[in-house]
């Protein structure tokens, strides 16, 4: 190995660990925006008194934007118009955690629904 391509290879993973401690910072940012406004969120939607079909609108709709959010971003990087794949990746997975979540709740309340209508009156 040349000393030459030694220190472009150093150059490289400098610049690979400084783009990863990028991505950690920006990932506990948004962690911290997320935790932040989640449950003012969620203490607002209780307060107004709407009841549990408008909370679980609102928590449906919220899903979608995420997943719409994603889809745009990730058009946008197709297109060129956005260079961050890292925020276009953390958006991804935003959505496909906030799909799994809502899936796992629509499991939950068919099984109390069925439990429900089980019981014997």
């Amino acid at each position: 190995m040349t000393p030459l391509s030694a220190a472009g290879g150093v150059g490289s993973v400098e610049q690979i660990m400084q783009m990863r401690q990028q991505l950690l910072e920006r990932s506990q940012l948004l962690q911290e925006l997320h935790r932040a406004t989640g449950p003012d969120d969620a203490r607002a939607a209780a307060s107004e008194g709407g009841g549990f079909a408008d909370t679980l609108r609102g928590a449906l709709d919220a899903v979608n934007g995420k997943q719409a959010e994603a889809s745009a971003m990730s058009e946008g990087y197709e297109r060129g118009q956005v260079t961050d794949i890292a925020s276009v990746m953390l958006a991804r997975q935003e959505a496909g955690i906030a799909f799994e979540a809502t899936l796992q709740v629509r499991n939950k309340l068919l099984s109390a629904y069925q439990d429900i209508m089980r019981m014997g009156v």
